[in-house]
């Protein structure tokens, strides 16, 4: 049942950058902004909306994707490859990379915190002071602490997630995310929810980030260990503050149509996120949105700001 990516292809920093090159030069907690200050503003926002869509992402890939006994191994980065070690816990060893020649460069810690019960179980998947890189390039250091209190593919079901000196690449993740399964009979449900969010980079700047997301099954219910046939939908909304060199701006963000994932297709294949500085009324034209297109499998989406609209291409 891989989620992945399920948000992390919103944008990346650079898909942004390109789409206007601006430099920040103003905080931007005045009502009244320049036209061109507004643009950075939207651009920032979006910007940095989607990076930690991406960054979190990941983090809901692999707490779900560590082994079966807790989640579906499959989904992440470090899918498939830890197995328990038994209900008085242990620890082994592992790879991010599906090349054979790389040798094992994490580490995976579980505790059965009532033993000899196997739930609540805390898992801590350690990556270490000079990093893993995993299939998507991406180079992680530091430790994911994730507390199961049942396998999360059991409604109820709830997986909290701190981190201690986590990187990704040159960002330093904080917070608490929570995953909880809500679903019913009918329908398979996740809502994941970020709290004091923050990424932080070695220049100094950051996005601070909360944000709420409903992700629901909504084909191939019926083969539940069939990951294969899934479709999922996502909704939500998202705030936050972000810092771009003196560019200082808050924003909120909804989804107001909802994203469409399928399991097959590495990109978001239709759904509409909208982007909007704090303080602007609901007619302004710096609002920004960007639209995912018609269900076609591609990496094509559509920004818009200002009533002029940008193709984009989605790595």
């Amino acid at each position: 049942m891989e989620l992945k990516p399920l948000l992390t292809r919103l944008l990346t920093a650079s898909v942004i950058v390109c789409l206007t090159m601006v430099s920040c030069k103003k905080d931007t907690s005045a009502d009244t902004l320049t036209p061109q200050e507004e643009e950075q503003a939207a651009i920032a926002s979006t910007e940095s909306d989607a990076q930690a869509d991406g960054i979190f992402d990941d983090v809901f890939n692999n707490v779900m994707g560590v082994n079966n006994d807790v989640g579906m191994a499959g989904t992440g980065e470090i899918s498939g490859r830890t197995t328990s070690v038994g209900n008085t816990g242990g620890s082994i060893t592992g790879r991010e990379t599906n090349i054979d020649s790389v040798g094992a460069c994490y580490t995976v810690t579980i505790t059965h915190t009532a033993a000899p019960a196997f739930f609540p179980v805390r898992i801590v998947t350690d990556f270490g002071q000079t990093g893993c890189v995993g299939r998507d390039g991406r180079r992680r250091y530091g430790k994911i602490i994730t507390v199961y209190t049942n396998r999360l593919v059991v409604p109820g079901a709830t997986a909290t997630t701190t981190f201690d000196g986590y990187r990704v690449d040159s960002i330093t993740v904080r917070g608490t995310h929570t995953i909880t399964n809500v679903s019913t009979a009918n329908v398979r449900q996740f809502n994941v929810d970020v709290v004091n969010g923050k990424l932080s980079r070695p220049s100094g700047d950051f996005n601070e980030w909360a944000s709420h997301k409903e992700i629901k099954q909504v084909e191939g219910l019926g083969t539940p260990d069939y990951p294969f046939d899934d479709v999922f939908t996502i909704s939500g909304h998202a705030n936050g503050t972000v810092k771009r060199s003196t560019l200082v701006t808050t924003w909120t963000s909804n989804i107001t149509t909802p994203l469409r994932k399928r399991f097959l297709c590495h990109w978001i294949s239709s759904g509409v996120v909208r982007i909007v500085r704090n303080g602007l009324p609901n007619n302004s034209p710096w609002i920004a949105t960007l639209d995912y297109g018609n269900g076609a499998c591609d990496n094509i989406a559509t920004f818009t700001l200002n009533g002029v609209s940008h193709q984009i291409t989605l790595p």
